[in-house]
């Protein structure tokens, strides 16, 4: 039977909503509360319609709030027309309630910031990216959107053909550089501090830590080495055909998931097999089915 790749889509979405709503509501409260405490309070601009909105205050004192609530309801309009209604869906939320916990949020942040005010400015930038980092990871892993400038971003991707990730980093730099004329070099570069952790643990959230490794080994040794992981090691291992691009000659690719803290001694074991074993090793982030351990038994 034929998949319906929509249905498939729309059941993904309706997937543990209520879960999923409560970690968006709770990442958004994180954002707006890092926004007022260690982002506005600080100068830092910071990217999208938020970073935007420093400078406007900064210049006009226009109300931060209401600023992203005006420019997100805009963008939600030009995402319906240039992107579409599926695409822009994921952004309302997000979008709408944003900005209100930022008003929400102002009192409670003027009281707090006494207490957490730091002597540098550059510990206020490692905090405001860790908190910046958190609370992105937990909107992006639930499939929302703060709206924004991720709906510049989609633009830029659709019809200029811009990579997502040139079409971040173009539409970031291009604000933070504007913040360079109202606030200085040096607070340009400690935004751009905040960017650089909080992308990083927008990483961590998004795709985990990896905690093992993946091999892929091409032997002369094939049978001895499958040998080894399977009677030895106890592990699973996958044996693909190759074809050598230079000599065209056929090959046999062994792939293996290992623990990381036992990278070490599985190559050295590896090789003491085969010396001449040519093999790639990458991060693996998660491993579901099939049959792996989590201590290789000669540890």
């Amino acid at each position: 039977m034929k998949n319906n790749y929509k249905e498939i889509i729309a059941l993904v979405k309706k997937k543990n909503i209520i879960s999923r709503t409560i970690i968006m509501l709770i990442g958004v409260m994180i954002l707006a509360l890092n926004y007022n405490i260690f982002l506005l309070n600080n100068n830092l601009v910071v990217g999208g319609t938020s970073g935007l909105a420093v400078i406007l205050k900064a210049l006009w004192n226009i109300p931060p709030a209401e600023f992203i609530f005006i420019s997100g309801l805009i963008l939600i309009i030009v995402s319906f027309i240039f992107i579409g209604k599926e695409q822009t869906g994921r952004t309302i939320v997000g979008a709408i309630i944003y900005p209100i916990f930022i008003k929400v949020t102002t009192p409670i942040a003027t009281t707090i910031i006494p207490h957490v005010t730091f002597d540098s400015l550059f510990l206020s930038a490692i905090v405001g990216g860790l908190l910046f980092g958190l609370a992105n990871g937990l909107i992006y892993k639930t499939g929302f959107s703060t709206g924004g400038s991720d709906v510049i971003i989609q633009i830029l991707n659709k019809y200029l053909k811009i990579p997502t990730g040139k079409s971040v980093f173009f539409t970031y730099i291009v604000i933070i550089c504007a913040g360079v004329f109202v606030f200085g070099i040096n607070t340009m570069l400690y935004s751009i501090i905040v960017l650089i952790i909080s992308s990083n643990i927008i990483d961590r959230i998004l795709i985990g830590i990896s905690d093992s490794k993946m091999f892929f080994i091409y032997t002369r040794k094939t049978k001895e080495i499958e040998k080894f992981i399977i009677n030895e090691l106890q592990s699973g291992v996958t044996i693909f055909d190759a074809e050598g691009g230079f000599s065209r000659n056929k090959k046999k690719m062994i792939m293996c998931v290992v623990p990381t803290r036992d990278y070490y001694l599985f190559k050295e074991s590896i090789l003491l097999i085969d010396s001449n074993a040519f093999f790639i090793v990458t991060d693996c982030y998660e491993v579901s089915g099939g049959v792996k351990r989590s201590n290789l038994p000669f540890i």
